[in-house]
């Protein structure tokens, strides 16, 4: 748009501008003169080409124009709207005969060097320069100085901030050649808020109800915490048809609003909203006929209504039944038939008589003619193969049209993990009702799938490092392809993990690998991993790393291989998973907790069986649907059938006797007990002198010895139970709720349970250093590992020490809010409640005995990185052997979620 100065300048050489040549070259202003173009110059220097600029005039050499006339104002018309340049004038600089030679005096517009704000926080800063596009370089003009007062009024009062005043300053860059610093001043003011939403003329609604029906205008109120106070235009223009829809929902059809006002009060500085409604008659609902059906009978089309003649009138539920708009798999007439092959179908709901205060309806059916898929396409992935992705599509060309299966599609994209579930897009193509066909095109955004973890902590007394690489999208058969490597092969939905983890008093090294389509024809996974870890005895609590000693270590290595099928009864979410792992516990005297044999081995060789429906979506990382719950069995070989060994008896085999092997020393009957005697009972500190046996029949039984023969090769049995459910409660907001449940038993109660495969429960799961075969079990709100089972018996030299649990059971809600799930990086906000317990058998089992505890915490998944978070929890009870309440605790989240 040209500005005043600019105007004047056109106008003034319309009427004059021949007045400035010689007398000789005087043209007659009674009527324009045609002249030929000779030439077209610039009068003075600026940054752009000199041709360019006149050929984007449209004045060319050897162009006939009229003088005045409409050649020369259009010129200076198409230079004004690049927006580059402030003062334009055309001149005559000479006629000879019918040639004209012109010159062309502008102004080149400042260009922005760099732009400062003032009144905002600095990290507010960088999104206002993106979103306005205040880049170096730019032309500064007054269209770019009033739109970008105008956005950041506008952004500041849809959060509230109605006297939110700009000023924009440049000034002159006397460094540079035609450039200025801008100077941008924000005072947003107070928010305003709403203090007041009256509403006038109910009296069969009351206030409160029509106030809740409004879910984005709310008026003040301190004891809300997710919905603030604010006033937005749009979203109030919204809520006033809500408020018309609760009337709806009531009976009411031919509520209306009158008029409504919003008024501000400056003494309060907030806003006083009244709606003037008129409320109608009560209306029921009369006879629902069918019109059109013939694929669906009436009795089952009115079951999906839900709707008996005589009941109050709702026409916010009769839309739905109709088209759920707010839910893609809702359960309406119109997801009916189009899950049924009738996508052109189309259904409505029409009033076809009213008699006093009885509404009757007609469902007035299209059927359409059954549609196909025919041509199915996928867009933007550059990296995953494209069999990758069509193996996990519901929807195939042939196959009778499906939104449901659509619906699908989307959350098995999404669950790859390899493309921003939040951007999948499934475009209708080609849609022929002619023809009974569409096509579909699914649009995806790629995302980083590799992850590294990198980090360092404090754990257990000392400092731990970690180093992990996850390749989420591996190709193994490309490993010998070497323009593959980019930097590694990638794109056949593989996964390969390496991850070492190592401190002062342990080390720790695993490599797994996973095909998510074994055979590449069927959806079954198989899976391998490796680890070994060397742990070293310590003193957990010493906070020393001098308590760490490396003559006394604990090593275990462990191979595990198994397969996972997708199962189609009684649906295709559920998946049977088997495994077989073997373990190697390699004991160096290692003497702590449970294990009673420092010097020896045991080996788990175990089948491990599981059932999973997991039916999340769309995102996994922030799952708004759906619930996942798993049942799992994990079995040893059941030895003591077989091996023909009476494990009551043997504490009284003599090679498993006591010997006693420490200094001399007299016996309560006198007789001197010496090194390598038999002796009636292990010396502890309620017996310290027990007295000489002369033969093994009457010794003690030495439990190291008996514990190693029953644990040499591991019998048990471990059963698991997950259910995890997500629910939309308002907009974006969802609730998560989880229970677990755990036992560890033993097929022989004379053998007993194993000291290893047990639950450690609380804290944030990153003492997972530990690595004698346990499962340590996540509770927010309390320090690692310090809701486990102890050695309560003060005369045992173990007392005190944690001995693991065999059962334990958890529960969690937790709400969940996404700050922004875009593909760089989605975060979430969360509070919590939680409550759990571990126990040392079944018999001291409570599950009502929890442990409570409630925070608030941060979810931050990026690609590279995956999941990082932080939680702050408060226990309200007292850990395992303590007495004061654990109070807030912090726990750092990496790489897992509770």
């Amino acid at each position: 748009m040209l500005n005043k100065k600019t105007k004047a300048v056109i106008t003034f050489l319309i009427l004059v501008c021949f007045s400035q040549v010689k007398a000789q070259d005087r043209v007659p202003f009674d009527k324009g003169e045609k002249y030929i173009i000779a030439k077209v110059s610039l009068t003075n220097k600026i940054s752009f080409n000199e041709q360019t600029v006149i050929t984007f005039a449209g004045l060319e050499k050897g162009q006939t124009i009229t003088v005045p006339g409409e050649e020369i104002s259009s010129a200076i018309k198409k230079l004004g709207k690049l927006g580059l340049f402030d003062e334009i004038s055309f001149y005559i600089n000479k006629i000879e005969n019918d040639s004209i030679y012109l010159d062309l005096d502008i102004k080149e517009l400042p260009k922005l060097n760099e732009v400062k704000f003032v009144g905002v926080k600095k990290n507010k800063v960088d999104a206002l320069i993106k979103d306005n596009s205040l880049t170096q370089g730019k032309v500064v003009n007054e269209n770019l100085i009033t739109t970008t007062k105008n956005y950041i009024e506008n952004k500041y009062k849809k959060d509230g901030y109605f006297n939110t005043k700009v000023n924009i300053n440049t000034i002159v860059d006397t460094t540079g050649t035609n450039q200025v610093n801008m100077l941008v001043s924000i005072d947003k003011g107070e928010k305003i808020k709403i203090y007041e939403i009256d509403f006038i003329g109910n009296t069969k609604v009351s206030d409160k109800t029509l106030r809740k029906a409004m879910k984005d205008t709310k008026q003040k109120n301190f004891i809300r915490i997710f919905k603030a106070s604010k006033f937005i235009k749009s979203k109030y223009k919204e809520d006033l048809e809500k408020v018309i829809a609760s009337y709806k929902e009531k009976g009411y059809r031919d509520a209306r609003i009158i008029s409504d006002s919003v008024k501000y009060n400056k003494d309060k500085n907030a806003l006083s909203i009244k709606v003037n409604v008129e409320e109608g008659n009560k209306y029921y609902f009369g006879d629902i006929k069918f019109l059109g059906n013939t694929v669906y009978p009436d009795h089952f089309l009115s079951r999906i209504i839900g709707v008996k003649k005589g009941e109050t009138y709702n026409g916010v539920l009769l839309e739905k039944r109709i088209a759920d708009k707010s839910k893609p798999d809702g359960e309406d007439i119109t997801n009916l038939y189009q899950n049924n092959g009738y996508l052109f179908s189309n259904i409505n709901a029409v009033e076809v008589k009213t008699v006093n205060d009885t509404i009757d309806f007609e469902i007035r059916i299209n059927e359409g003619p059954l549609a196909y898929f025919n041509k199915i396409t996928v867009v933007g992935n550059d990296k995953t193969n494209d069999r990758v992705i069509y193996r996990e599509l519901r929807t195939k060309p042939g196959e009778k049209y499906s939104k449901e299966l659509l619906v699908r599609t989307i959350r098995e994209i999404g669950q790859l993990g390899f493309f921003d579930p939040e951007a999948i897009d499934p475009k209708f193509k080609n849609v022929d009702a002619g023809a009974g066909t569409v096509d579909i095109e699914y649009n995806l955004v790629e995302k980083g799938s590799s992850q590294i973890e990198l980090q360092g902590g404090y754990g257990g007394g000392g400092f731990i490092g970690t180093l992990g690489l996850s390749f989420n999208n591996f190709s193994a058969r490309n490993l010998l392809n070497k323009q593959a490597y980019k930097p590694l092969p990638m794109g056949d939905g593989q996964k390969v993990s390496l991850r070492l983890q190592a401190s002062t008093y342990f080390q720790t090294y695993s490599l797994s690998f996973s095909e998510p389509w074994f055979g590449q024809k069927k959806p079954v996974q198989f899976s391998t991993s490796l680890s070994y870890s060397k742990q070293y005895l310590t003193n957990y609590y010493s906070g020393s790393s001098n308590s760490v000693d490396k003559d006394k270590s604990f090593n275990i290595l462990t191979l595990t291989v198994g397969l996972a099928k997708r199962l189609t009864v009684p649906d295709d979410f559920f998946v049977l998973s088997q495994s077989i792992s073997y373990q190697h516990y390699d004991l160096n005297n290692y003497n702590t907790g449970l294990f009673t044999f420092g010097n020896g081995t045991s080996r788990n060789v175990a089948y491990t069986v599981g059932i999973t429906r997991n039916n999340k979506g769309v995102n996994p990382i922030f799952p708004t649907y759906g619930s996942e719950f798993s049942l799992t069995g994990k079995f040893s070989l059941p030895y003591s059938l077989i091996n023909g060994v009476n494990y009551a008896t043997l504490g009284d085999q003599k090679e498993n006797k006591y010997i006693y092997d420490g200094t001399s020393y007299e016996g309560t009957n006198g007789e001197i007990v010496s090194p390598g005697d038999y002796v009636e009972a292990i010396p502890s500190s309620k017996n310290p002198t027990p007295n000489k046996v002369n033969s093994s029949e009457g010794a003690a039984a030495d439990p190291s010895k008996v514990d190693q023969k029953k644990f040499n090769w591991l019998e048990y049995y471990k059963i698991k139970f997950k259910a995890d459910w997500y629910t939309k409660i308002y907009g974006k907001l969802v609730l998560r709720t989880l229970t677990e449940f755990g036992f560890l038993g033993a097929y022989n109660q004379d053998r007993g349970l194993i000291p290893f495969e047990r639950f450690y429960v609380g804290g944030d799961g990153m003492a997972n250093y530990s690595m004698d075969g346990r499962e340590t079990i996540q509770l927010r709100g309390y320090q690692n590992n310090s809701l486990t089972p102890i050695i309560e018996d003060k005369t045992d030299s173990r007392f005190g020490q944690q001995i693991g649990a065999t059962v334990y059971n958890k529960f969690s809600m937790e709400l969940r809010y996404p700050i922004t799930l875009k593909a760089a990086a989605s975060i979430y906000a969360l509070g919590f409640l939680e409550a759990g317990n571990s126990f040392a058998d079944f018999n001291t089992y409570n599950p009502f005995a929890l442990k409570r505890s409630a925070g608030v915490g941060l979810r931050i998944f990026m690609p590279a990185f995956g999941l990082l978070g932080i939680d702050f929890g408060h226990g309200f009870d007292a850990a395992t052997g303590q007495t004061d309440m654990s109070g807030w605790q912090t726990h750092f989240i990496i790489g897992q979620q509770f």
